[in-house]
């Protein structure tokens, strides 16, 4: 008997449907053992400050926003040395600092501190995120998105399997309990570490190595997004499209509570339904962004997506609880099929936007686009729950007219004709 063989083709085609081949696969198994190790973390951190460190609410107030201003620093400056450096190399560095940081609020409950310990693990936390970014774009090349709509499915199931997790630990309620739930995030850091060793270096697209043939007259002076206006107005318009990310996370339990008379049991329930959603529409919707056209072409519904999100909102406070709950229930729906369908264009543009030799550099600085929207996000939002019905469709509104300015700049341009035979070294052409 051979019982493995019948197995063997389907273990063929799993591994055929994610793209970058055995590392590509082991990156997808770092991504998911991290968002688990963050899901029992995430919801107990604050809890933690409370309880065990017996913190104020205004000194984890402070905590957080000091971490979050140094952690804006994060992305560009992993960017940057990615295209200096190998990126599985800083990966393993930059979780190794995450670990370390989080494993040293074990060793005080002053707050000094624990706001240095949360500041410095804010660094390496955000770098991180870039550089799985850029090692998936590397690996995985042509069939990137699909490999990014793969991620993103398995790291929502990880963040499932960890909240649970955290669930299940926190109704013991003792200070072991919360350590216990710190020192798991920490060891998924080691596991994530340990699995990154044994990946290869994807190659990097652009790095120049200089040869005889080179000019030592004509020094080749390399891409910076920082004088790309394209890229910068890309980002910037990509701050404002982020923003469903405060939306669902933010607007939704407040708009709930204060402005409808949905019952507040259906707060939690949104985050089900759109993690439910991604995990069935993530990869399916992927293959309608294979290209950078197609990425763009996606904008326009996406900012559809946003607008009929903000009006159900509004809608949600006519009726009674049923109509209520309808109402919220498909603007969740759409706010979560505008995050899968931005996930997807953001992924595609903001590599394909940047020129091979700097791709690291400008995936960095777009990079501060999600960061900047964490800090500026749950005050628009706020103000949106404050302002009314009435605000919600002017925000989708906004949203809308923010994916047709992306629309714009993202253009494919004329092509470039060399001067004195010599060939372009500027963005490619998209």
């Amino acid at each position: 008997m051979q019982p493995k063989q019948g197995r063997t083709p389907l273990v063929r085609r799993i591994a055929t449907a994610i793209p970058g081949g055995r590392d590509g696969r082991r990156m997808l198994l770092v991504a998911v053992v991290d968002k688990i190790g963050t899901g029992l973390w995430a919801g107990a951190s604050t809890l933690y400050f409370v309880y065990v460190a017996h913190l104020s609410i205004g000194q984890i107030g402070t905590l957080m926003g000091v971490a979050g201003v140094l952690g804006v620093a994060g992305p560009p400056l992993a960017g940057r040395l990615a295209d200096r450096f190998p990126v599985t190399r800083l990966l393993v560095v930059a979780q190794l600092a995450r670990g370390a940081a989080l494993a040293a609020l074990l060793t005080t409950h002053d707050f000094l501190p624990l706001m240095l310990y949360s500041a410095l693990g804010a660094l390496p936390d955000r770098a991180s995120s870039v550089l799985t970014k850029l090692f998936a774009a590397r690996v995985a090349g042509p069939r990137r998105v699909r490999y990014q709509a793969i991620q993103r499915t398995a790291v929502n199931i990880g963040w499932a399997v960890g909240g649970a997790g955290a669930a299940a630990v926190l109704t013991v309620g003792t200070a072991t309990a919360y350590q216990v739930l710190l020192l798991g995030n920490v060891a998924s850091y080691l596991a994530v570490a340990a699995i990154t060793l044994t990946c290869a270096e994807p190659t990097a697209p652009g790095r120049v190595v200089p040869t005889s043939d080179t000019a030592p007259d004509a020094p080749v002076r390399p891409a910076t997004p920082w004088r790309d206006r394209r890229y910068l107005g890309f980002t910037a318009t990509e701050v404002w499209l982020f923003l469903d990310d405060s939306v669902l996370q933010v607007g939704f339990p407040l708009w709930i509570v204060h402005a409808t008379e949905a019952p507040v049991g259906l707060a939690p329930l949104i985050l089900v339904l759109n993690s439910v959603m991604v995990v069935a529409l993530q990869v399916p919707l992927s293959r309608f962004a294979g290209t950078t056209t197609e990425a763009r072409r996606l904008l326009l519904p996406l900012g559809a997506a946003f607008l009929a999100g903000g009006v159900a909102l509004a809608a949600s406070t006519r009726g009674g609880p049923w109509f209520a709950t309808t109402a919220v229930l498909l603007a969740g729906a759409a706010f979560t099929l505008a995050e899968i369908l931005h996930s997807l264009t953001s992924w595609e543009l903001s590599v394909a936007l940047a020129p091979a030799e700097a791709q690291g550099a400008y995936v960095g600085v777009h990079g501060l686009a999600q960061s900047a929207q964490r800090s500026l996000g749950p005050l628009v939002v706020g103000a949106a729950v404050t302002a009314g019905a009435a605000a919600w469709p002017l925000l989708g509104a906004t949203l809308l007219a923010a994916c047709l300015v992306q629309h714009r700049l993202v253009r494919p341009r004329e092509p470039v004709r060399p001067v004195s035979g010599k060939r372009s070294l500027g963005a490619p052409q998209v």
